[in-house]
């Protein structure tokens, strides 16, 4: 079971202008109390509540990360919002934003949670979660550029395929529309005389401008593929 919090689990430092006054030196002890008691009752809350896994979006102190170790329950805090939101959705859980009440029908749930090295980064693996609608892909390179050229290009086709998902039409590209007039062109030139035949054959010729440049940018012999395409 997983809870998602934007919770801080830490006892608080006083701000410099913070101010207690007491009578006698006694009620100090108990004030340093009352913070302790503060922080293990939310503790003891979520260990109760079943969750094995807590992501917060607030500090997890060194108290609660003990606390939840010695429970076999795993904790994150200054966890990014994208990221608790990516878990949401792929999990079910619902952020809370107290530890009051937690019940499980705002636990998220996934088949396995594991720590896994990819290079020199570690990575959390949330699988077989049964609501999930999203996949994460990592991506690794020798640079920078290499990486965000391949994220762009990735990008990319992505939307393409979810565009041709939701439309029910499609406009080709890649210079077909330019080759389908061109030909069409050359077709209906037959019929006419004179320099005007002249004239439509070179505006027929202008339109594979852009299949010659596509041609050309990946390598391929223009004129074998113009040849095939007419």
């Amino acid at each position: 079971m997983i809870a998602i919090l934007n919770v801080e689990l830490e006892l608080k430092a006083e701000k410099d202008n913070a101010e207690v006054r007491i009578d006698n030196p006694d009620d100090f002890q108990k004030i340093v109390d009352a913070e302790w008691n503060i922080i293990y009752s939310k503790l003891d809350q979520l260990a109760a509540s079943g969750a094995k896994i807590i992501l917060s979006a607030l500090p997890i102190g060194d108290l609660a990360t003990q606390y939840f170790a010695d429970r076999d329950i795993f904790c994150a805090g200054r966890v990014q919002k994208d990221d608790l939101q990516r878990v949401a959705k792929a999990t079910g859980a619902v952020l809370q934003t107290t530890v009051q009440g937690i019940t499980k029908d705002v636990l998220g749930s996934c088949g396995k949670f594991e720590e896994v090295q990819l290079g020199n980064e570690r990575y959390n693996m949330f699988t077989g979660c049964e609501k999930t609608k999203s996949s994460t892909l990592v991506l690794r390179g020798g640079a920078a550029q290499y990486l965000e050229e391949t994220q762009r290009s990735l990008n990319d086709a992505i939307m393409i395929v979810r565009r041709a998902y939701k439309s029910t039409a499609i406009v080709a590209g890649g210079g077909a529309i330019e080759m389908e007039l061109s030909r069409y062109l050359r077709e209906y030139l037959r019929n006419i005389e004179g320099k005007t035949q002249l004239v439509i054959n070179g505006f027929a010729k202008a339109l594979e401008t852009i299949p010659r440049t596509l041609a050309e940018n990946s390598g391929m012999n223009s004129t074998d593929v113009l040849n095939k395409l007419r």
